[in-house]
């Protein structure tokens, strides 16, 4: 054990690049834009509810990465809720399963209107390697009428970001 904490002691630190800092810098520009929209849209906060109707959990760790501290989507306004009834937004990912169509279904009918559906990767969009499969209806727009979809997969946080800034831009177009 000394022998690791010495050998940790020895290595040289890391240095941040500024590929990092530009990067991160693009995150806070983008999120700054998304800031505005969302105040103006919804009243300075957008509540999104996510459902997974049967993906492989790869879009769910990229939807979490998005309340971490290196992205934080909250400060700009952006928050994921548990109740549907509370939601402005759906993010919907994965195939939808025969299990979980009626859920859906379900949790579409409770979102209040007007509501955005945003089908989130590329099982949720046809399907994926699940099309045509016995277990799944495929795309989420087979359930639910589906507004946009966030290609990918999965899709990074940061393209999330920025497909959310497009949807949003488009929902600002609409609305004036």
């Amino acid at each position: 054990m000394i022998a690791t904490y010495l050998k940790i002691l020895r290595t040289p630190k890391t240095v941040i690049s500024t590929q990092f800092l530009s990067c991160q810098k693009d995150i806070v520009r983008i999120g700054l834009q998304i800031e505005g929209k969302v105040k103006k849209l919804f009243c300075g906060a957008l509540a999104i509810r996510e459902v997974d109707t049967g993906s492989s959990n790869a879009e769910e760790q990229e939807l979490s990465a998005l309340s971490n501290s290196y992205y934080d989507i909250e400060r700009f306004g952006i928050s994921f809720v548990a109740s549907p009834r509370h939601a402005d937004m759906l993010f919907v990912t994965g195939p939808v399963s025969r299990n979980m169509a009626d859920a859906l279904r379900k949790t579409y009918n409770a979102t209040p209107n007007p509501k955005i559906v945003v089908a989130v990767g590329d099982t949720a969009f046809d399907g994926g390697i699940f099309k045509g499969s016995y277990a799944v209806y495929d795309g989420v727009d087979k359930i639910i009428p589906v507004h946009f979809y966030i290609p990918g997969d999965p899709p990074s946080p940061s393209r999330i970001l920025c497909s959310l800034l497009e949807i949003l831009e488009m929902c600002d177009g609409i609305r004036t």
